[in-house]
């Protein structure tokens, strides 16, 4: 299936591109590259790759995933319309589309106005794009055609899509604490992560649905890494002790823990849209059956 290739590698080069944006903010790298939409002057795609050095190479790689990702986008999207597809999933596939615009643009104007708050936008974005793709890719594969799994009831429903504001409210305070240096509210937000989302993968785990049980477990996992991730980039950060690696260590927590936060998102986008197909698809036999009904009252003399 074409579209569910692109999908995934459009999430694949996401990721990557998260993690060069995250290079570039921890090398302090954002302005290296003083222009835009040029490099130097240069168009984008024939910089040399000779000038490519310290935070040049940095920031000059994530304008070039970015023009990746924003061409895989456009493919995915043209591909979703060509296909037999839900209207749904084409209204994703725009919005998808339309948000990888803003991010390029966002990335520009962090450039042109020198503007801190745009680059805290522009890296609060990057999340939910990805957590979009995220679900674009799950919605194209072949297991999405499949029967959906039993619907476990809407409290369930409504936890996971709280469950991904919680998380995405903590990707925003994460941002605060990289650029405003906000340790608090991070914090408070850590606790409310690790206090909620254990309640909602336990909740789709006892459902027994392997269509629920699997991305919960996975949830699981990268909370536990996402756990050790921040506890070294706090002590990385903000105290004496000093890391086995040094510099490294210190460069390659945070941008880690970034990453982690990402796939956090997508997977629980993803457990979301299972479980309100699950819930649509409980309820459309109910609807057929009032469509009937009124039908038949409507024939009756």
């Amino acid at each position: 299936m074409l579209a569910h290739r692109i999908a995934c590698l459009t999430a694949a080069a996401t990721l990557a591109l998260i993690l060069a944006g995250g290079l570039v903010t921890d090398t302090g790298s954002a302005l290296a590259v003083p222009d835009w939409p040029t490099t130097f002057g240069y168009n984008l795609f024939l910089y040399p790759w000779s000038k490519m050095v310290g935070g040049v190479l940095y920031e000059h790689s994530h304008r070039l995933l970015g023009a990746l990702v924003g061409l895989l986008t456009v493919g995915l999207a043209l591909a979703l319309w060509r296909g037999e597809r839900p209207g749904w999933v084409r209204a994703l596939g725009v919005a998808a589309v339309l948000l990888v615009a803003v991010q390029g643009v966002l990335g520009g104007l962090r450039v042109l106005l020198r503007a801190e708050t745009i680059a805290i936008v522009h890296g609060c974005l990057a999340p939910a794009f990805f957590a979009l793709t995220v679900v674009l890719a799950r919605v194209t594969g072949a297991s999405w055609a499949a029967s959906p799994p039993r619907a476990p009831g809407g409290q369930l429903r409504v936890l996971a899509v709280a469950a991904g504001l919680v998380l995405y409210v903590q990707i925003v305070l994460g941002a605060l604490l990289t650029h405003r240096g906000w340790v608090g509210l991070h914090l408070a937000g850590a606790a409310a992560v690790f206090a909620f989302v254990p309640i909602v993968t336990a909740r789709a785990r006892a459902t027994g649905e392997p269509a629920l049980v699997r991305p919960a477990r996975v949830l699981l996992g990268l909370l536990l890494v996402q756990l050790l991730l921040g506890a070294g980039t706090f002590v990385a950060r903000f105290s004496g002790f000093a890391l086995p690696g040094g510099r490294a260590t210190g460069l390659a927590l945070p941008v880690a823990h970034r990453l982690v936060a990402a796939l956090l998102l997508g997977q629980v986008a993803v457990l979301a849209a299972v479980l309100l197909r699950a819930g649509g698809a409980a309820a459309e036999p109910a609807r057929r059956g009032t469509r009937l009904e009124t039908v038949t009252l409507r024939s009756a003399p």
